[in-house]
């Protein structure tokens, strides 16, 4: 078979790549600002369109991931094809501008709909991301990448939960009713307006991004293909039912982690109004400290306890630290809802929000590294699919349901959270046991080439 010649690459770990990461980060927080604000807004949505905790749920997680998780496969497809830039930089317009439409919504239906369109332009974020930092990156930085854009998760999640808090009773105090275009408003209608905007910003800058050609990886180039064209979907099945038990152990376990993870995002905010009587900006404020702080030191603390693991032999520390970190917070996590004051669940909160985003940078640089070049927007799209259908689409839904059909309270929140986590957890740590043997032989035979 003729080999391909060799794709020229660009230079790695520049200032230009570190610009490029810069502006990826922000619009990732955008994006879970823009995709999580709703979780401050439960209590006035529930009361202005007379809905159960389940029926928010499914505003909240099923009409965002309902075509965000279909897209991302065919969106993977294409950056594995066409420009990257260009598919992440439609998309930043597109969700700014729907999660701005949210708040022109006026019943249930609308904005079932307009959480859609967020969903829709938030799928070419990440798939073309992870291509395009594994293209920026050597591989011996791209743990630190995909930690640093990670931190998107916890930084957009915390201001989300201070903005919104802040901005909702601020303007709950406000007399807007001779205001043109929003004295008719709702506030948490207003709210939506004003946090799809800065979006736009983020597009602007997307246009300075310079956007590096695929590399060619070894094992690519004399396997799968004799072209520098990316790879047939049929071959990217091929590969992955090839190491089947790998690839199954990592998303498996990351699926699991995002249940919990998504499910206390929606939830845990209206947890403590529930349940101890604070307001919305008092949790907003203590969540987006707890999570800016606590989650974006636990995404770079995985990148350097992954470092540690990797000098000390292991070569599966990628999806090793899945199964400690999930070990770790089986019991405080399941304490955490459970504490007699809302200071004890916040403390007990910090720790378990520091421990749970140790894993998911690490997790996909570690997607990246059993998987050839030319398959990693495709793979990480089916990574993502994997993790927000479970994470995003059931996490918060799983709550609810508990809340609303097992416990039949909304006062019993707090054991739905509990819950979550006593099975979750554990089951994320059997699916890494399962796989580290089958994504050791990989690392290895791929490092050998």
């Amino acid at each position: 078979m003729t080999l391909a010649p060799p794709s020229t690459p660009s230079k790695q770990d520049s200032l230009a790549s570190h610009y490029a990461l810069g502006v990826l980060l922000l619009a990732y927080i955008l994006s879970f600002i823009d995709r999580n604000i709703m979780a401050l807004l439960v209590g006035p949505i529930r009361e202005d369109f007379n809905i159960s905790d389940f029926q928010f749920s499914l505003l909240h997680g099923l009409a965002f991931t309902l075509f965000y998780i279909v897209l991302g496969l065919p969106i993977g497809w294409l950056a594995d094809r066409i420009s990257r830039k260009l598919i992440i930089s439609s998309g930043i317009f597109f969700w700014s501008l729907m999660t701005s439409l949210c708040g022109l919504a006026n019943n249930f239906h609308s904005l079932f709909l307009a959480r859609i369109g967020v969903g829709v332009g938030e799928a070419s974020l990440s798939p073309a991301t992870y291509s395009l930092l594994s293209d920026l990156y050597s591989e011996k930085n791209l743990r630190w990448a995909t930690a640093i854009f990670a931190m998107g998760i916890t930084i957009g999640s915390g201001t989300s939960y201070m903005i919104g808090g802040w901005l909702y009773d601020t303007l709950s105090a406000m007399d807007l009713s001779s205001y043109p275009l929003i004295g008719d408003m709702a506030v948490w209608q207003i709210t939506f307006v004003g946090i799809g905007l800065p979006g736009l910003v983020v597009v602007v800058l997307m246009l300075f991004v310079s956007e590096p050609p695929h590399r060619e990886s070894t094992e690519l180039t004399r396997t799968e293909s004799a072209t520098p064209d990316a790879i047939p979907l049929q071959d990217v099945i091929k590969y992955l039912k090839k190491h089947w038990r790998a690839f199954f152990s990592l998303m498996g376990s990351v699926s699991m982690m995002a249940i919990i993870g998504y499910g206390t995002l929606t939830w845990f905010p209206e947890f403590l109004v529930r349940t101890y009587g604070i307001s919305k900006t008092e949790a907003g404020t203590a969540l987006g400290a707890i999570f800016i702080i606590a989650g974006t030191l636990g995404t770079f603390a995985g990148a350097f306890f992954c470092g540690v693991l990797q000098k000390r032999g292991y070569t599966d520390a990628n999806l090793r630290l899945i199964m400690i970190a999930a070990l770790i917070l089986i019991i405080p996590a399941t304490a955490a809802p459970l504490m007699p004051t809302s200071t004890l669940a916040l403390a007990v909160s910090a720790f378990v929000i520091f421990i749970h985003y140790m894993h998911f940078g690490v997790a996909m640089a570690g997607l990246q590294l059993i998987t050839p070049n030319r398959m990693r927007a495709q793979t990480s799209a089916l990574m993502l699919f994997l993790t927000n259908f479970f994470g995003l689409a059931l996490g918060g839904t799983i709550v609810a349901a508990l809340t609303d059909f097992v416990f039949n309270d909304d006062s019993s929140l707090r054991y739905s959270l509990s819950v979550i986590s006593l099975v979750f957890y554990p089951i994320a740590a059997a699916l890494v046991v399962f796989g580290l043997q089958a994504y050791r032989k990989i690392i290895v035979t791929r490092t050998a080439e």
